[in-house]
């Protein structure tokens, strides 16, 4: 086991957004014929939906200007395969090198280049991720997991990484294992739920491959849970739908996912093969059920997607291959509480004959290829029996540190969680040190008004409530742990009571937001310095949306010239432009170029602010490339 720094060209990430997301989760899986489905689909649909990523904060503060930077990275290798690991993002397999053939089995991206589509906002593509949680790319996706080496089984050293999922309460556990003459990457996961209720449960390992006109995937299913952006789940037959075969990626044209029907009687696979049958398979022991294949397609939208995710791509960019708990991503199962739930995958090249791969008789392709993975499908249970013997044990040396809020919620709690994954004390950075107190039934607050208070512990609301110190900052955060628990009158009592106390921009900005008070916008970006990005993109689009064009024009002016080149303000100028019937300068200032580096999956404000520039016009000049990310088609 190697650790070394992986270098290459990549954005910063930049800081968390202080501000609470309170406006409740956006998501675009929404099922509207949920009534047409299986009984215990509608219940696993319904159930366990993440109305908010609180207590973690967004991560939209990253840009998309790529520079050399090193990451740090673990590798493992044997004579037959080599893994680069990242956990200072999630964990992230990056890498996957079968040595012989010098093939890369997944999609590496040649960059590091964040993205708004995790949960959080900031995203990535390529390599595997590991999604843990909720419906989403996961919360920690873009943050350090706590990494040592373990002794394996059969003595070769094995890297284990865990982290503690916030939202959840889950305690998530990966271990790579790469045995001396092993051909497979096997990784060991496990969720454990501390806690003494039932949490809803959901995971996806999401595996990035890449793709040609000739890519087929390859899964043991005759039918699929087909899903679109028009938020409906239908049973189609696999291989043929649409007049096309959907298990060629570059055949379809929008975004689409595919969730596999597997029999019970089928082993859990998924390959990707290339036109001469060669490629990446990943199978796992039987509680991992879940297979999907998503593309992006190959409209301008899709490919302009790619781009974005990997600016400068070279090739034809990549399609996903899934694996999951649940048959789809839009259901979470029930993990009781006290209880652990674990399984195998492994990773590896398979060669099959092209003949068989490409077969237009779906039986003999998918057959075929379940018939090269036997020895591996066959040894998997034995395999996970052996890496159950040191599941539990302690690290023989670390590598790399996470986060304290483990160690934290397991000094609030008491809860007992595996050896081996330990949250030590000593892990706790001041961040986590600073809500300590609370546990004693106080917060002070802070000396100056200017910082803005971290994000607020939800879980910990009947602790807040209790505390005996009564100044703003604990107003605040009561304010933010009633909102979260449905308690919307009483979250603006708490902020209007944390203003009594000292007027702040923070308690000002909830109240403008779950109030719809702009105003308070208004007076809260008075109070911080005029270089505060969040704030003044987040009050000046508020104004705008409230078409208060004297409000608007009062934000900006409190704004510096650097957060007035933001992106986010620009694009919010345009539409106060637009307006005010001043359709020239905004198609002006599109033309001048803007990049938003936290355009969202599904949304296009961009191509809709152009359009409505050219019918107030008169003129048709189509919606230019870069401002093309729609899902549905060419726009």
């Amino acid at each position: 086991m190697i650790a070394q720094d992986l270098t290459l060209p990549a954005a910063a990430l930049g800081e968390e957004n202080p501000l609470p997301s309170l406006g409740g989760q956006q998501d675009l899986h929404r099922v509207e014929n949920v009534a047409e489905l299986t009984p215990q689909m509608q219940e696993d649909i319904g159930y366990g939906v993440l109305s908010s990523t609180l207590p973690t904060l967004d991560q939209d503060g990253f840009d998309r200007e790529l520079v050399e930077r090193a990451l740090p990275s673990l590798v493992l290798e044997n004579a037959h395969l080599r893994a680069t690991i990242l956990p200072s993002l999630g964990g992230r397999l990056y890498s996957l090198v079968h040595k012989a053939s010098g093939d890369e089995l997944l999609y590496r991206n040649p960059v590091f280049q964040p993205a708004n589509l995790g949960l959080r906002n900031a995203w990535f593509a390529g390599g595997v991720e590991w999604n843990l949680g909720s419906t989403g790319h996961w919360t920690g996706t873009c943050s350090p997991m706590h990494a040592a080496r373990v002794d394996g089984p059969d003595g070769t050293p094995m890297l284990r990484l865990w982290e503690w999922e916030r939202t959840r309460n889950l305690v998530t556990q990966l271990d790579f294992w790469l045995p001396e003459d092993s051909d497979q990457l096997y990784v060991g996961a496990r969720i454990q739920n501390p806690s003494r209720e039932t949490v809803p449960a959901y995971w996806w390992s999401n595996i990035a491959v890449e793709q040609s006109p000739q890519t087929r995937v390859l899964v043991p299913a005759d039918q699929a849970w087909r899903f679109e952006y028009g938020n409906r789940l239908d049973l189609v037959g696999v291989p043929e739908y649409d007049g096309i075969d959907l298990t060629y990626p570059m055949r379809h044209r929008r975004a689409i996912d595919f969730f596999f029907e597997l029999p019970p009687e089928e082993r859990p696979w998924i390959a990707a093969l290339d036109a001469e049958g060669n490629g990446l398979a990943q199978a796992s022991t039987d509680r991992l059920r879940g297979r999907k294949l998503f593309v992006w397609g190959e409209a301008r939208g899709g490919r302009r997607w790619q781009e974005w995710l990997a600016p400068g791509l070279q090739g034809h960019g990549y399609a996903e291959i899934q694996a999951g708990l649940a048959r789809t991503q839009l259901e979470h199962l029930k993990l009781p509480a006290a209880t652990n739930w674990h399984w195998l995958e492994a990773y590896g090249r398979v060669s099959v004959d092209p003949a068989t791969a490409h077969a237009e008789d779906w039986t003999t392709a998918r057959a075929g290829t379940g018939a090269v993975l036997e020895p591996v499908l066959a040894s998997l249970a034995e395999r996970e029996q052996e890496w159950l013997t040191v599941i539990d044990a302690q690290p023989a040396e670390h590598l790399a540190t996470g986060s304290g809020w483990g160690a934290l919620e397991l000094r609030r709690t008491g809860w007992k969680v595996s050896a081996g994954t330990p949250f030590a004390e000593e892990t706790m950075t001041e961040r986590e040190r600073a809500w300590l107190p609370v546990l004693d039934g106080r917060l002070a607050a802070p000396a100056s008004i200017s910082v803005p208070p971290d994000g607020t512990l939800v879980g910990w609301k009947d602790l807040l409530e209790a505390v005996e110190d009564d100044n703003w900052l604990v107003w605040y955060h009561r304010g933010v742990a009633r909102w979260y628990a449905g308690d919307e009158e009483g979250a603006v009592v708490a902020w209007q009571e944390s203003r009594l106390h000292q007027e702040t921009a923070w308690a000002l900005r909830n109240l403008a937001l779950c109030t719809k008070s702009p105003r308070d916008y208004g007076r809260a970006v008075a109070l911080v310095p005029g270089d505060f990005v969040p704030l003044f993109a987040e009050a000046l689009s508020a104004a705008v949306e409230d078409e208060d064009g004297q409000l608007a024009d009062e934000i900006y002016r409190l704004a510096s010239e650097e957060v007035r080149a933001h992106p986010r303000i620009r694009l919010a100028r345009v539409r106060q432009l637009l307006q005010t019937g001043d359709a020239a300068g905004a198609e002006a200032l599109l033309d001048e170029g803007i990049e938003l580096a936290g355009v969202q999956e599904g949304t296009n404000p961009l191509a809709e602010y152009w359009q409505w520039a050219q019918r107030e016009l008169g003129t048709s000049r189509p919606v230019p490339a870069r401002y093309q990310f729609g899902m549905f088609g060419d726009s």
